[in-house]
């Protein structure tokens, strides 16, 4: 026989979801069975209604239909969300589900007991390496053209003797004694609503469910131990000082988990004879009054080395000289910046007399 959803929730059938979620939470909380004056089967009745009338299509379905179209009523809650039976102080719950969103404050004590909110059950997350920070100095010129770097990075590795299974060599790995292998250990957690029964992680096994034998002489059981490890570091053409370089799983290893990543804060050195900008690259040239007046062609030093600059009749001092695509290449782009070449016309000291009376016929 068909149930009437709407009038277990005693909403009418033009009722907004706002409207149908506040009459379920109402009625949940006043008839749950841990009450004095709970109801467990009108507990599970409510809870029925409400997964077919707070979901937009099956509520579709079920005006059309009735609760008996297919994937209805008997189709909700299949399965014990709580991982056991009995888990509302003796209430089989076996056929009822929960939106913990929907139990407004009771969601927030029923996230805390399932590992922070339904769907994990309780699961705990994969055991995580420690992340790990240095610092690297290089010189200029490998920021700008790029350099690969070899350090020995003391830190937690996988244990060499057991080879991370925590296991002294030759012995056996049984299950744990603690959860007989399934990795989780289940007690009951006595609340203000009653008795829920809850999983969490093996202390004993960390989770695994599985214990060695005899625990490996180096590692103590725990499957790493402090060691070196050799890592090649390559740095990328480009990169700048302050600029951190990301290495995944170069970090800490974890005992049956996932390793760390390693952060490298490059600190490029200062260059005598350049200064960087963006990814352009200045200097300073010095030439004498004749180069400024008669105008010369010069070696000038880049990073590429040296290139020929045309210095023009009557430069006049701080004057600035652009050599295109001589600056440093854009990071992981095409490209490159420019090389600004700043010429400061020398004027010389302690002229002779010769000289003086040069300058004076010059009359400039």
């Amino acid at each position: 026989m068909s149930k009437d959803y709407y009038k277990i929730l005693g909403v009418d059938k033009g009722a907004s979801q706002d409207e149908i979620k506040k009459a379920f939470r109402k009625l949940a909380h006043e008839h749950h069975p841990d009450k004095t004056n709970g109801n467990a089967d009108k507990f599970k009745e409510i809870n029925e209604a409400y997964q077919t009338l707070g979901n937009e299509s099956k509520r579709q379905q079920y005006d059309r239909f009735g609760s008996d179209f297919a994937g209805g009523a008997s189709g909700f809650g299949g399965g014990n969300p709580f991982g056991g039976q009995g888990g509302f102080g003796g209430f089989n719950q076996s056929n009822v589900h929960f939106d913990f969103e929907d139990l407004g404050d009771l969601g927030g004590i029923f996230g805390s007991f399932f590992g922070g909110g339904a769907g994990q059950s309780g699961r705990s997350r994969e055991a995580r390496g420690r992340d790990l920070e240095i610092e690297m100095s290089i010189d200029f010129e490998e920021a700008v053209f790029g350099v690969e770097k070899t350090i020995d990075l003391s830190k937690k590795i996988i244990c060499s003797v057991c080879k991370g299974n925590g296991a002294e060599p030759g012995s056996k790995i049984n299950n744990c004694s603690t959860c007989h292998g399934s990795g989780k250990v289940t007690r009951m957690q006595q609340t203000i609503l009653g008795n829920f029964q809850t999983q969490t992680v093996c202390a004993e096994c960390g989770g695994q469910g599985k214990k060695p034998e005899k625990k490996c002489h180096k590692c103590h059981g725990s499957g790493v131990a402090h060691g070196s490890e050799s890592i090649k570091i390559k740095i990328p053409a480009g990169i700048d000082n302050g600029q951190q370089i990301r290495l995944s799983g170069k970090g800490e290893a974890a005992s049956n988990g996932l390793a760390g990543d390693l952060y490298i804060n490059i600190k490029v050195r200062p260059n005598k004879k350049f200064v960087r900008r963006g990814i352009d690259v200045y200097s300073t040239l010095s030439i004498s009054i004749k180069q400024a007046i008669l105008g010369d062609s010069i070696k000038v030093e880049t990073v590429d080395g040296e290139v020929n600059l045309k210095i023009p009749e009557g430069t006049q001092s701080h004057t600035q000289f652009k050599l295109k695509d001589k600056g440093v290449p854009q990071l992981n782009s095409h490209g490159r910046g420019d090389h600004l070449v700043e010429v400061v016309v020398n004027i010389p000291k302690n002229l002779g007399r010769s000289q003086k009376k040069a300058l004076e016929q010059l009359d400039i």
